[in-house]
């Protein structure tokens, strides 16, 4: 069997979506409950195009510079705006000419119901973001490439154009967003896509992804084939293997935000269903002891966090300066007693911190490897607090 290539991908998808701009296509997408407030301002094209399967609009906050991939139409983008407000700002990239032209044309409707314009839409592939297609095309357009010498200077001119003037910058939003889109890139772009959402994200951010998912594998006959690809079924992750992903690119603290129980659409007995994602950047560093420990408030009896740390229920656990922080906010904040040294220390002289786990931990049982001394402790809070592990 003849596998389905790139190419072959992004054909399917750009001739399925550029009809489904023009005419509405109830197949490409799930029900999904907005809030209504939202869409008020959104024109009536833009709602009826929307293909999306999930609302990662939900974990927007205000003033954020969000990232939406595969904005099609522009709904999503728009709703984000309302969201993150007049101080936010929001940048929307697909690579489908009558999509953006939806969203571009919506753009100043929008602005002017709201009474601030903080949209863009930009031209590019998700899965490669320092890449801006549309200034791509127009250096094409003064020099064609018609032998080995012209070829040579467009990926001189792409490679250039990566390093300096990148389509989204590294570090350079609070949030990435997306509306099952993932799952039409290619299988072996994958990779590369989640490691563009990883490095355009700025320390601290986040990536909040809807998208579909398989319980199983998908076989090699589904996603042979083209339709079913642009159809959101053959591209989808099965499930397990979506959550890895990010794990494999770096992210931490990783959560299922939302799973639909009931399945979207079952081909061949492969149940294929909405998921919403939320994952985080900024586990990455040095380990530096600061005196800190946490201790875990439960209910369960033992947890393993994305760096192998075992914590278990009640058990003053010590850990670096680093881990601290990120267990004191989203998505851990409220789950552990934070317990700070009883004499500062100084982080200029701050001791390096062992915070390599062990290979396999077991948490059945005691996790020594992972604890240390934390006696003359006082709680964040300042109340007094002592503990010997």
């Amino acid at each position: 069997m003849t596998l389905i290539t790139t190419p072959d991908v992004e054909l399917a998808v750009a001739e399925r979506y550029s009809a489904g701009a023009q005419a509405v296509e109830a197949a490409l997408c799930c029900p999904v409950d907005y809030d209504p407030q939202f869409l008020t301002v959104i024109p009536q094209e833009v709602l009826d195009r929307d293909y999306g399967c999930g609302d990662p609009s939900a974990h927007l906050g205000a003033g954020e510079t969000v990232l939406d991939l595969g904005s099609g139409g522009g709904k999503i983008a728009f709703i984000a705006s309302q969201v993150v407000g007049e101080t936010g700002r929001v940048i929307g990239v697909d690579i489908n000419d009558e999509m953006l032209a939806l969203a571009a044309n919506a753009a100043p409707q929008v602005a002017e119901a709201v009474g601030f314009a903080n949209v863009e839409f930009r031209k590019g592939r998700i899965q490669d973001l320092r890449l801006d297609v549309a200034a791509t095309e127009q250096w094409l357009g003064a020099h064609p490439v018609d032998d080995l010498a012209s070829l040579q200077a467009f990926e001189a001119e792409t490679a250039r154009q990566r390093l300096d003037s990148p389509l989204v910058p590294d570090d350079s939003v609070d949030a990435v967003v997306s509306n099952c889109v993932l799952n039409l890139v290619a299988t072996e772009a994958k990779g590369e896509l989640f490691a563009e959402i990883f490095r355009v994200l700025r320390r601290g951010g986040r990536a909040i992804i809807s998208d579909i998912v398989s319980d199983v594998d998908v076989p090699e006959h589904l996603r042979a084939d083209p339709e079913l690809w642009s159809g959101c079924i053959s591209g989808a992750f099965q499930e397990e293997a979506f959550l890895r992903a990010f794990e494999d690119a770096g992210f931490y603290g990783v959560t299922l935000a939302k799973r639909d129980s009931a399945p979207w659409q079952v081909v061949e007995g492969i149940e294929f269903r909405s998921v919403t994602v939320v994952a985080y950047k900024g586990k990455q560093g040095p380990c530096f002891d600061h005196g800190q420990a946490v201790v875990l408030k439960g209910p369960w009896k033992a947890v393993l966090d994305d760096d192998a740390h075992v914590y278990e229920r009640g058990v003053p656990t010590a850990v670096c300066a680093k881990t601290f922080a990120l267990l004191c906010r989203a998505p851990y904040a409220g789950q552990f007693e934070l317990l700070e040294p009883a004499e500062p220390v100084d982080p200029a002289t701050a001791p390096a911190f062992a915070c390599t786990p062990p290979e396999a931990p077991d948490l059945t049982g005691p996790a020594a490897p992972a604890r240390r001394s934390v006696a003359g402790l006082t709680t964040a809070a300042g109340d007094a607090g002592s503990a010997c592990c």
